[in-house]
């Protein structure tokens, strides 16, 4: 698999060059709506085009999912790459200094190869299955905490979700008087990077698309951490429901969130 990480590690780097160009000159970006709170940027559909194209070169017979593109179907459909060319949009448009690119390689459904590029720090997690995860050339593994009162937690507001909003803020306000402090940062693909890294002990959010966490998800699991849904179960890439962090801390927030859970959330 290291010939495919050399490739997505290249089109992160390529697409990072090019949102870096934009952000440099943030009045010349179109946005458009997509969705209710969901915004797009001409940036977005360059930086996936340019993904596009690196995979294609080397593997044109491959299938792409991009948030933008939607399904490129290849002859091949064992090996499917899940693009998020840049991820944390609304931050990018604000001129927020945080977001990043996410790229995962899926074989026969089990994601293989992850990589998650932050241009503005020049930061590349980057995992493969079973051979551990790091950051630039370094190894990275997640915190060792046992319990939640030394924690910082990472979350996201359902602003694409808000019919969960009163069950969130419930679980919102059991959490925060057990860890130590809470992060809203706007990205879910470096949350996820950043409890690899050790910077979040865990982070949990709903309603999240495959290509916001499938590079993360890997990246996070080969540092050591535990990747569920809600309700303990591995159904997050389906749901878009994800709770991360050392295994501890994922299992003392899935126990404070299961009996606050709506019954939209229990899937």
């Amino acid at each position: 698999m290291h010939p495919m990480m050399t490739i997505a590690t290249r089109a992160a780097r390529a697409a990072g060059q090019t949102i870096m160009r934009a952000y440099t000159e943030l009045d010349r970006v179109e946005v458009s709506t997509k969705g209710i709170n969901d915004f797009v940027t001409s940036v977005d559909k360059e930086a996936e085009a340019t993904i596009t194209y690196q995979i294609r070169k080397s593997y044109p017979d491959h299938t792409i999912v991009g948030e933008e593109d939607g399904e490129n179907r290849g002859q091949n459909k064992d090996y499917v790459w899940i693009v998020d060319p840049l991820d944390g949009t609304n931050n990018f448009v604000r001129g927020i200094p945080h977001f990043a690119v996410s790229i995962a390689l899926q074989y026969k459904g089990v994601t293989e190869v992850a990589v998650i590029y932050d241009p503005v720090r020049e930061e590349l997690f980057s995992a493969v299955r079973g051979k551990g995860a790091k950051i630039n050339d370094f190894r990275m593994r997640v915190t060792n905490v046992n319990e939640l009162d030394s924690t910082i937690i990472g979350t996201g507001f359902p602003f694409k979700a808000r019919q969960h909003t009163e069950t969130y803020m419930k679980i919102l306000a059991e959490v925060f008087p057990q860890c130590a402090d809470l992060r809203r940062a706007g990205s879910a693909a470096l949350d996820l990077a950043y409890v690899a890294a050790g910077r979040l002990d865990g982070f949990f959010e709903i309603g999240l698309k495959p290509w916001d966490i499938a590079a993360g998800d890997l990246i996070c699991r080969e540092a050591g951490g535990t990747v569920t849904d809600f309700t303990g179960g591995h159904n997050y890439l389906i749901s878009g429901n994800i709770v991360a962090g050392t295994p501890k801390v994922t299992t003392q927030l899935v126990k404070i969130m299961r009996p606050l859970l709506n019954e939209g959330l229990k899937r």
